[in-house]
């Protein structure tokens, strides 16, 4: 009978230190949601409005510019390709001129 009375005081110390461990936790537990609770920034609440979304007509307005706008620079870009290659033949056709005028003068 002893011996099942030690088991039982045995039993009892472990539970009364898994107790104390258990309360630890526990108050470890509480001091770290108090600590989070005060580290937590304080929210305000802002007074302006949010910015409100473009419309459809708004989306198609800057589709249609972005559109002219490209052909716009097509056609700037065809001019100045005419522009270089008239420039070239006006360079060359001077040269060659040049070139005759001066083997005909010596």
């Amino acid at each position: 009978m002893s011996e099942a009375l030690e088991k039982a005081e045995a039993a009892a110390r472990e539970a009364a230190t898994d107790t104390a461990a258990v309360q630890l936790a526990m108050a470890a537990i509480e001091l770290a949601k108090a600590a989070q609770q005060q580290a937590a920034p304080q929210h305000h609440h802002c007074e302006h409005q949010p910015k409100a979304r473009r419309s459809a007509g708004e989306w198609l307005g800057i589709a249609c510019a972005v559109c002219v706008g490209g052909v716009g620079i097509a056609f700037a870009s065809i001019a100045l390709a005419i522009l270089g290659g008239t420039a070239a033949i006006v360079v060359l056709v001077l040269r060659s001129m040049w070139t005759d005028y001066q083997r005909k003068g010596r």
